[in-house]
């Protein structure tokens, strides 16, 4: 069955979303060094579960949503605000699997954080 393997997001800022997801999730974003501005992000280890992806500079995309696993809904909902992020969607549960919300980074683009948790009501 296909699998994400990769995402690309944009921001009009490429430095302001590098700050931010560096700062919140500990992403390491790295030049590409090609012909137009592009950022490969690591978002963890390669021997983790999980998808890296890219960054460019542009127009962000708003009809899509990927979905970031975090260990602490809570603390994590704290530091996207702190760091200004938006609340797109409060959190909630998703019965038997977990808490989730959506969020929108200072760079425009939409985002949801998920926290699992089987007792989740």
């Amino acid at each position: 069955m296909p699998r994400i393997v990769h995402f690309d997001m944009a921001a009009k800022e490429p430095a302001k979303a590098i700050d931010f997801y560096s700062k919140v999730f500990g992403w390491k974003f790295n030049n590409w060094g090609g012909p137009m501005e592009y950022w490969m992000i690591t978002t963890g280890p390669s021997d983790k579960p999980g998808i890296d992806g890219g960054l460019s500079k542009g127009d962000p995309l708003s009809n899509y949503v990927n979905t970031i696993d975090v260990d602490s809904i809570d603390a994590t909902m704290k530091d996207i605000t702190a760091n200004g992020g938006k609340i797109i969607q409060s959190k909630g549960p998703i019965p038997g699997i977990g808490w989730f919300a959506v969020f929108q980074g200072p760079d425009g683009n939409a985002f949801g954080i998920m926290q699992g948790d089987p007792n989740a009501k």
